[in-house]
């Protein structure tokens, strides 16, 4: 009984692993279909050169002070010597 069990949920279990791995048709393009796509895909990189160019940002910089990050980096490196006590 085990053994019809064990080879029903085997059976049940590789009918969708195999449903996934078969590669579906792809219908044959046209070639208006591939000069559309081609065009896709001039527009696509012409638009990327419209994006302009950012520096570096600092997302919490509104937050702390200006001086805070000169502090923290000295404290970090006291802490680093071993002569904060825990």
């Amino acid at each position: 009984m085990r053994v019809v069990l064990v080879a029903a949920t085997i059976l049940a279990l590789s009918g969708t692993a195999f449903a996934q791995a078969v590669p579906k048709a792809d219908p044959d393009k046209t070639p208006s279909d591939i000069e559309a796509e081609k065009a896709a895909e001039r527009a696509y990189h012409r638009s990327l050169g419209n994006i302009p160019d950012k520096g570096p940002t600092d997302p919490w910089g509104v937050v702390r002070a200006p001086d805070a990050a000169k502090k923290t980096t000295a404290t970090k490196a006291k802490g680093k010597a071993g002569t904060a006590p825990n």
